[in-house]
């Protein structure tokens, strides 16, 4: 089973060379310190950053360079600052090649939730629904299951919706998904000393697992 470093340090691999990519909220924002040495990439970060580096060293955070979630981050060389309009021209152009987000539900035809519990408060939807409306390509970091044990992969969403089938892959603690564009989660990897049997178990929508399913590589 993976911690959140670990599911960010997998989907690093789907990050190919001369991307655009956006990274939202939450596990999403970990992939910056997995981005293979050899790969350029240029993050974007929606309040107006592109060229997004790692987390900074402990003691040299610099409280004017934060992510969409207020994190301090570092900034690489040829980087560029801008406002939040010329950001979200930019998302909604489809300039961004690849979107990495957060998510407390996804359904088995790649609807997502991520911005709202009913009745508790929230800080507002930021640029999840402009993301999931302009990006060809929606990756998913998420945990498999909710603190209760119940399954966050579902036959359908039961929280508001952010986006509707426009989920393409899904990387969790316990596997690595694809939505099927007729509906339903193919398996395609599972984490170290995870087995087919525990990943069904955890899944409460369609699960599709054909032939002997490898174990995630790094």
């Amino acid at each position: 089973m993976l911690d959140k470093n670990g599911i960010a340090k997998r989907i690093a691999k789907e990050v190919k060379d001369g991307y655009y990519v956006n990274l939202g909220i939450g596990i999403p924002t970990l992939v910056a310190n997995y981005i293979p040495e050899n790969v350029n990439v240029v993050l974007q970060s929606e309040n107006g950053l592109l060229g997004m580096g790692p987390f900074p060293i402990d003691g040299e955070e610099d409280a004017d360079y934060i992510n969409a979630g207020k994190q301090t981050i570092t900034t690489l060389p040829g980087s560029s600052l801008f406002d939040s309009a010329m950001s979200f021209g930019m998302i909604r152009a489809r300039r961004i090649n690849l979107t990495i987000l957060g998510a407390m539900e996804v359904s088995e035809n790649g609807d997502i939730a991520n911005w709202k519990i009913p009745g508790k408060m929230v800080k507002g939807m930021g640029g999840a629904m402009d993301l999931v409306a302009s990006a060809e390509n929606i990756i998913v970091a998420m945990q498999h299951v909710n603190k209760h044990g119940e399954s966050k992969l579902l036959p359908t969403c039961s929280l508001p919706l952010t986006g509707i089938q426009c989920v393409k892959k899904i990387v969790t603690e316990l596997a690595v998904l694809e939505v099927m564009p007729q509906g339903g989660f193919r398996l395609l990897e599972r984490a170290p000393g995870v087995s087919v049997e525990d990943i069904v178990k955890a899944t409460a929508g369609k699960l599709l697992v054909e032939g002997d399913i490898p174990e995630m590589t790094f």
